[in-house]
This record gives structure tokens, sequence and C-alpha cells, in this order.
């Protein structure tokens, strides 16, 4: 249950720090006079983004003491990588405030040194960018590991895992395509790709609240 309860945490506290507050502020032309004007915005943002982050992170920790009676490798691999995931997030949210602040700086100096300026916000864009990028890509490895333990394990239907098996790889080729530069964020491909794991979490995350784990398979453990 503390499980399925982090996922929909993770998963709703994400969407809603970044494509409620985060990315509508950074996205703006003007986002360096913009930001100041909005700051309780971008701290909202940052907020929610930090509650997605450490609820991602508590999901493989919650996971590891069960998990690792089937496969402690795998189980510990989720955890490490989705502690660098984490790791990952608190960089972009760091650069969210420190482009907070920089607007700040930006609206007191007026029109002095905009170049220097721009060209800071720039900075703190890519890296916010890269940073929430490479996160995807260190979560997907953490799904893979803990679903191919959840499928031989099973814990929960072998068709909610190999779905989020699945889609969990789609998820992580999305990530890659994206980072070349083949696809971009948000664009229809982008969506149809990433899409099938929010919903399976979801689902997962209900299941795992009102079913639990295959009750069956932890008994055949202990036997």
């Amino acid at each position: 249950m503390v499980v399925g309860a982090l996922f929909i945490i993770a998963t709703v506290a994400g969407v809603v720090g970044n494509l409620g507050f985060s990315t509508p502020l950074l996205d703006s032309p003007d986002y360096l006079t913009s930001a100041s004007a909005s700051g309780n915005n971008a701290i909202l943002g940052a907020v929610f983004e930090m509650i997605g982050a450490l609820a991602a992170v508590s999901i493989a920790i919650w996971l590891y003491p069960v998990l690792r009676r089937y496969n402690e490798g795998l189980a510990l691999g989720a955890v490490g990588f989705r502690l660098v995931e984490c790791v990952l997030y608190v960089i972009a949210i760091v650069a969210l405030l420190s482009i907070l602040t920089l607007s700040r700086e930006f609206v007191i100096a007026g029109a002095a040194d905009a170049s220097v300026f721009r060209a800071a916000g720039t900075s703190l864009q890519a890296v916010r960018d890269w940073a929430g990028q490479l996160s995807v890509v260190a979560f997907a490895p953490a799904a893979l590991m803990y679903y191919s333990v959840f499928y031989q394990s099973r814990l929960i239907p072998q068709w909610l895992s190999g779905w989020g098996f699945i889609a969990a790889a789609l998820c992580l080729s999305a990530a890659l395509l994206r980072m070349f530069g083949l696809i971009v964020f948000l664009s229809p491909v982008f969506l149809m790709m990433v899409l099938p794991l929010a919903l399976q979490e979801m689902v997962l995350a209900v299941w795992l609240i009102a079913r639990g784990f295959n009750q069956s398979a932890i008994a055949s453990l202990s036997s």
C-alpha cells in the first residue's frame, strides 16, 4: 500500500511541479523578467518537484526488502539507479531556483549587462534540461530491474509486470532519442512513447493498494 501511494505521489507531484509551475514559467520568452514577478510559482514548482523526487527514490527503497528475497542484485541496482535519478532531479531543482535568483538580479540591474544575464540564464536552462533528461535515463534501468523481478516472482500479475517492462524500455528509448535531438519533448511521438509507462504505473499503484502482492508467491518462497 505504501509503494502504491508513492507511485501516485511521485507522478502527481512531478507533473504538477514541472508542467503546472516550472515549464510554463521557463518557456516564457521573457523568463528573466517574469520569473522574478512569479517567484512563488518557481518555488512551488521546486517544492512539488522535490516531493516527486523523494517519492520516486522511496519506491525503490520500500520495494528493496521484498524484492531482495527474489533477486538481491536487481533489487539493489534499482535502489542505486533511483538514487542517481533523485540526485539529478535535485540538480534540476537547484537550476530552477538559481534562475529565480538570476531573474531578481536581472530586474535590479535593469538593462546593464543584459547579455551576461541572458547567457547565464541560458546556461542554467541547459543544466536543468540535461539533468531532467538524464534523470529519465537513470530511472528507466531501475524500472526494468524491478519489473524483471516482479515478472519472475509473480508478486503481481505477469501481464502487469510485462507491460511495465515494455513501457520502461519505450520510455528509455524516448529519453535517448530526445538526447540525440531526434524527437522533441512533449511532441506526439514523445508522448506516445512515455504515456504507456505513466498509465501502467497508475494501474500498478491501484493494484498494490487494492490487492497487494500475490500471497501465494510469498508463501511459495517462504516454504
